[in-house]
């Protein structure tokens, strides 16, 4: 199966804190594969979603990733003077899209997100769940490659959250895109990948395969997922 991001031996230090955020990572995640990754505060998995992203380079190792990646961030990061509309246009825009393409595009992801009605409105208009969903549609609506989530459903309430998770499946197999989710929750990291890597102290240590009843929220494979993991996590 072809791969769509490879890190061999990835390190990244920062020099001015001397910090030590990633040592001697390699993985691979093949093209239309959901991973998550997991582990504690300052293990390092936003990290390796910054590196794949660019907006961080590593010290040392290769990364290979396709060129149109798009993430999705914690608070939404949507800019609050624009729109619904001009948020999730503004990506298109800075590929010199035209601007009937900037429209067709963006009401199309805007819809598929359930936000028609919100085309006009503000961020400090919206629910968390709406402002996500906004997140959601703009990173979408380049059409990237690689969708990277980066604990977009934490500051969410349950119900908000679990809408979230099948809309976020159904775009996925309805896509076929590559997804990378950065979570701090075993749950949802089961509930919803392929595949999920256990970082600490800035390395993978552990990969979990889950298999189609893993990912049946209550069932007894479900739990007994939930607990494999959570043996090691700590």
């Amino acid at each position: 199966m072809e791969n769509s991001i490879v890190f061999q031996k990835v390190n990244k230090t920062y020099e001015q804190t001397k910090e030590t955020a990633l040592h001697d990572v390699s993985f691979s995640v093949a093209v239309g594969e959901f991973v998550s990754i997991i582990g504690l505060s300052g293990c390092g998995k936003t990290t390796v979603l910054k590196i794949i992203a660019g907006i961080e380079n590593p010290t040392s190792g290769t990364v290979t990733r396709p060129d149109v990646v798009s993430m999705v961030f914690q608070n939404g990061a949507l800019f609050p003077w624009l729109t619904v509309y001009d948020n999730v246009a503004i990506g298109l825009r800075a590929l010199k899209q035209s601007e009937t393409t900037v429209r067709k595009k963006s009401l199309e992801f805007i819809d598929l997100m359930g936000l028609a009605e919100f085309v006009g409105k503000y961020p400090r208009e919206l629910s968390g769940g709406q402002r996500q969903r906004v997140g959601i549609a703009r990173a979408l609506a380049v059409n990237p490659s690689v969708l990277l989530l980066d604990e977009p459903f934490s500051a969410l309430d349950p119900k908000t959250t679990d809408e979230l998770h099948r809309d976020m499946l159904k775009i996925w197999r309805e896509t076929k895109k590559t997804i990378l989710l950065v979570s701090h929750s075993i749950g949802e990291a089961v509930l919803l990948a392929d595949r999920i890597f256990l970082m600490k102290e800035g390395s993978i240590q552990h990969e979990f395969s889950l298999s189609p009843a893993d990912h049946e929220e209550g069932s007894s494979a479900y739990a007994a997922k939930v607990l494999e993991i959570r043996k090691k996590f700590h």
